[in-house]
């Protein structure tokens, strides 16, 4: 008898230490698919409509992560992260075709906050993220600014921390984007120039406080040009700045959110323009969403003016699994040609109107 409970405690004293090195060390893999089917009007200059399967989003872009960390002692940790996007239409591969396109980083944390080498999401992109109900959706405020869904570092350093209400982040690369390809947003602008250490360099920063019942952040973001660079910022003394605010509040179940994204491009000629939206969520049942968005994109100086109205219905499923339906409206007035679905195309002042079913699953 005394022989069987020693090898019972040997057993158990066996799974506990296995658990507390499982503890440590931890990876997980996670992911979004998610397409649907969408019908465009006037997606050509001759104001023909078109019906297709997106490959940028749906109501989410789709992924792949994997995220590890391990405990280090002292509160302290060691972190990764590993995401690559795809399309979902064809399988192909996201952000250039690379093999972790939308994150690529490892780092340490501790009380004082993470800090992280690679590719990283960047302030500007943070930024937005609690204030925009509707998000990276196929009709949304990424179709009148292609760079929000898409604010990534590469080669880059990062640092966030939160402290009660307060979050603190900085990001700055040496080069921002490595790939022509990319993706909306591609810079092909890699920086790490010998002799020019200014080509390429991008620098955001973030301060933002939240309560349970509304938060407010505002963000810094400065992108310098360098040899070669896209849509004209061939010089690292051009330039391209975004300082952003944004906020949200919540009346009962309802989220309230809005903001402002003023944009300054410095090339052979510069741009100014800015960015409003205002939106609500409103959950009203158990599985159904209701998400309203209505943004406006005006460049100063031009007759340019593009307004976005945008709605979508979502029943949950599952936790994981949803089905959605988009609704969308853009405005192009004077030589506008912002298309309303990110990736799309449209005529000169011609207007648009959208709509997707799709499903989302989420694992």
């Amino acid at each position: 008898m005394m022989k069987k409970l020693v090898l019972s405690a040997a057993a158990v004293s066996t799974l506990l230490c296995s658990t507390m090195v499982l503890a440590q060390s931890q990876v997980m893999v996670y992911g979004i698919v998610d397409t649907g089917v969408a019908y465009v009007t006037h997606a050509n200059a001759a104001g023909d409509s078109v019906v297709k399967m997106p490959s940028l989003t749906g109501s989410l872009p789709s992924r792949i992560g994997f995220k590890g960390s391990e405990d280090l002692g002292g509160g302290v940790q060691a972190l990764f992260v590993l995401e690559s996007g795809f399309t979902t239409d064809s399988g192909g591969m996201g952000q250039g075709n690379r093999l972790f396109g939308r994150q690529s980083y490892v780092g340490l944390k501790n009380f004082y906050g993470a800090f992280t080498l690679g590719r990283i999401l960047n302030m500007t992109y943070l930024s937005v993220l609690k204030a925009d109900v509707i998000g990276p959706n196929i009709f949304s405020i990424n179709s009148l600014d292609l760079y929000l869904p898409n604010a990534r570092s590469d080669n880059a350093i990062g640092y966030l921390g939160t402290f009660s209400n307060v979050t603190l982040g900085a990001t700055y690369s040496f080069g921002r984007d490595v790939s022509a390809a990319g993706g909306p947003s591609a810079t092909g602008c890699p920086g790490e120039i010998a002799g020019n250490s200014k080509a390429c360099r991008q620098m955001t920063g973030l301060v933002g406080y939240d309560t349970t019942s509304f938060g407010i952040t505002t963000a810094y973001d400065i992108l310098y040009g360098g040899p070669g660079a896209a849509a004209g910022l061939t010089s690292s003394n051009f330039n391209d700045q975004r300082i952003s605010l944004n906020g949200y509040f919540m009346l009962g179940q309802t989220k309230i959110g809005a903001g402002l994204v003023d944009r300054k491009i410095k090339t052979a000629s510069d741009t100014h323009s800015n960015l409003y939206f205002l939106g609500a969520s409103y959950p009203f049942s158990a599985t159904w969403v209701l998400d309203a968005q209505i943004s406006r994109l005006s460049v100063k100086n031009t007759d340019k003016v593009s307004t976005l109205a945008v709605a979508r219905v979502t029943y949950n499923l599952s936790k994981r699994t949803a089905l959605y339906t988009s609704l969308g409206y853009i405005r192009n007035a004077g030589s506008a040609a912002v298309s309303l679905d990110a990736g799309g195309t449209v005529g000169v002042g011609l207007n648009q109107v959208g709509v997707m079913s799709g499903i989302r699953h989420a694992f």
